[in-house]
């Protein structure tokens, strides 16, 4: 007998082939549905529609079509028990052998910037999630093929068992069908989130594995990479031009390095180097390769084995400073074929391009005991004119360029914050501090001298006014804080009296 194969695809890559081997080197008879027949027929290859196998019409604009006994029975019988085998023969039903399923682009549809609510559900597949989980189930005597990736060993499958596969392969292939309606279902539950948050009860987590990651963040720790989703996004649609696989770190730290990127519009060259997620130099410039120069020479030892992000592709002069030292990766959003040329001396250095740095999740989610906690990012950021001047001595159009450079910088840097800056370069960092005192102490240490004149941001109110004093004392010309302590009377006081600019935004940016 020949056997039977239900190919019924969405994402129809690879499907010409499979149909074309399937008659031609193993004389399957295939049933297909809507699109597929038409794609398989339009190629030449023999196909039996599902509405002339089931002898029931597509109805509802093709809602309904393998619905139907002929269909489902023919997918989920047991072929080792009898009762089984004989419904199939009172039904005149033939079992299929595989089926060939993947689901409507959902996802896709709901990324693009014009999808309305009723374009959303008419892609939600309601008889390709029945068929796949249906075959998932059934995998000792069918199987599924929910990804055209496994196409080619599927049919090396039947070469090596004389048309069959091996029940460990069908098992893998199930578990990666129900792993694709887990998160298709997952994708749908998200959405209906964002269009109803106050009604919203349930998150679901889910991840295709892209890689085994050699270890985590120490050597004796076991890490894997998933792809939320079944469209590839963010660092899962980067393309690496050349360098070592990725680390866990460098995935971490590679994310931090994106976030605060994302702060700086790309006609303002601008390059940010991140060292153990905190940035150790942030600048921009006339010019790309003056911002990394500006940005590099903030902290040149600690830009040591950094990891540096761009907002504009990588050139050739770029390229020449930053081949200059050890740096363990490098992301931009494009990279010209002569800075190719250039980075491509140092083998081992990664460099990624990821066109849309922008393209984050909206969410930030951490493991606790027992669940895990969903915040949305904090991607706001204040404007000068929604601030409050608070001091005698009212900042200039150019101070307030430079505050509002310091502010960006210093929500990206772990709590306790400090962030330096002036002539929109980074002098000194104080993160992650027990107390602030402590991280202001280590921003003016690393900025020394150049402290003078130079502007201060602080991710959180000064508690007291020891620190505006010590600002002050070292030369700092103006500050921007959060406000809202209850002694911010006496920070205000110390700044009038040593001649500071304080301005008070109303809005903490605590990273912890």
């Amino acid at each position: 007998m020949k056997g039977l194969a239900l190919l019924s695809v969405s994402d129809k890559s690879g499907i010409v082939e499979l149909g074309q081997k399937l008659v031609e080197e193993f004389d399957f008879q295939i049933v297909s549905s809507g699109g597929t027949a038409k794609t398989l027929q339009s190629a030449g290859i023999p196909v039996t529609k599902v509405s002339d196998y089931t002898g029931a019409p597509e109805i509802l604009g093709g809602r309904v079509k393998t619905l139907h006994p002929r269909i489902h029975g023919g997918i989920l019988a047991n072929l080792d028990l009898e009762s089984h085998q004989e419904d199939l023969k009172a039904n005149n039903i033939t079992a299929f052998d595989v089926v060939v399923v993947n689901l409507y682009p959902f996802e896709k549809t709901i990324a693009q910037d014009n999808c309305t609510l009723a374009d959303a559900i008419e892609q939600i597949d309601i008889g390709g999630p029945a068929m796949v989980r249906a075959s998932a189930k059934n995998y000792h005597h069918v199987t599924i093929l929910s990804n055209p990736a496994s196409y080619d060993e599927y049919l090396q499958q039947l070469r090596e068992n004389k048309g069959k596969t091996t029940l460990e392969f069908r098992q893998k292939r199930a578990m990666e069908a129900f792993a694709m309606t887990a998160a298709y279902d997952q994708a749908i539950c998200r959405y209906f989130a964002q269009v109803n948050p106050e009604s919203a009860n349930y998150y679901g987590i889910g991840g295709n594995k892209i890689a085994t990651l050699r270890y985590g963040e120490n050597p004796h720790q076991k890490a894997s990479w998933y792809q939320s989703g079944n469209e590839a996004t963010g660092w899962a649609s980067a393309q690496q031009l050349q360098g070592k696989e990725l680390s866990y770190n460098n995935l971490v730290d590679l994310e931090a390095a994106r976030r605060i990127i994302c702060e700086f519009p790309s006609d303002t060259p601008t390059a940010v180097v991140i060292k153990h997620t905190n940035p150790c130099g942030v600048a921009t410039g006339e010019t790309l390769a003056t911002a990394y120069n500006k940005a590099y020479n903030a902290d040149s030892v600690s830009a040591f084995g950094g990891i540096v992000a761009l907002n504009q592709p990588i050139d050739a002069p770029t390229a020449t400073a930053m081949s200059k030292i050890f740096l363990e990766c490098i992301v931009a959003p494009d990279c010209t074929d002569e800075a190719k040329a250039i980075l491509g001396k140092k083998s081992n250095l990664r460099v990624l391009l990821l066109s849309d740095l922008n393209s984050g999740s909206q969410d930030n989610i951490k493991a606790i005991a027992g669940g895990f906690l969903i915040q949305e990012n904090d991607l706001s950021i204040e404007l000068p004119e929604s601030w409050q001047v608070v001091t005698e001595k009212q900042p200039t159009q150019e101070d307030l360029k430079e505050l509002l450079f310091a502010w960006k910088v210093v929500k990206h840097i772990k709590s306790n914050a400090i962030a330096i800056t002036k002539n929109c370069t980074t002098l000194g960092i104080g993160a992650g501090q027990m107390n602030r005192v402590g991280s202001v102490k280590i921003a003016l240490e690393q900025a020394q001298n150049q402290a003078q004149g130079a502007y201060l941001a602080s991710d959180a109110f000064f508690p007291f006014d020891d620190s505006v004093r010590t600002c002050g004392e070292a030369g700092i010309k103006a500050i921007i804080q959060p406000g809202g302590s209850i002694r911010d009377e006496d920070s205000i006081k110390a700044a009038n009296e040593l001649g500071l600019v304080m301005v008070f935004t109303g809005v903490r940016h605590f990273l912890h």
